[in-house]
């Protein structure tokens, strides 16, 4: 009887984590357009992140702490930023897909460029602002933390 509770407990926490971790929000383009208003490269800051392996990764990052989104029924979140978020962006007229990390992001009045690895961070993409059609992020989960 308590190899069936645990596994039921098990079970249960189970559905609760993925639940919550795999939960993708979703943040319109005039509100992402917003949240980078009045920010250039003088406002970007110098980042030092510990990555899976306590390895140091330095990199230039975006200043925004917190990301204004909404959820799937359309309600209101704010999302922390840290170095694992991602941003998935849907863009051009063939709905092509690009997942940027959130704190590489840089955005202009035209074009969005991001980094695609903390590992490479040469492998980079630029797209253009008015082609995007959605915008979704998430926290992937990954083993990266501000180093304090």
């Amino acid at each position: 009887m308590k190899m069936k509770i645990n596994l039921y407990i098990l079970s249960a926490i189970t559905v609760v984590f993925i639940t919550q971790s795999c939960t993708t929000y979703l943040i319109p383009v005039e509100s992402f357009k917003a949240q980078f208003a009045g920010l250039d490269s003088s406002k970007y800051y110098h980042a030092t992140v510990a990555g899976p392996n306590n390895e140091p990764y330095y990199y230039y990052s975006n200043p925004i702490k917190q990301i204004k989104c909404f959820d799937k029924n359309g309600n209101p979140a704010i999302l922390i930023n840290s170095p694992s978020i991602e941003i998935r962006f849907t863009y051009g007229t063939n709905n092509r897909h690009v997942t940027f990390y959130f704190d590489q992001i840089f955005v202009n009045d035209s074009c969005v460029t991001g980094v695609r690895s903390k590992f490479i961070p040469s492998i980079r993409k630029t797209i253009l602002l008015k082609s995007i059609t959605k915008i979704e992020i998430q926290d992937g989960h990954k083993k990266f933390t501000y180093a304090q």
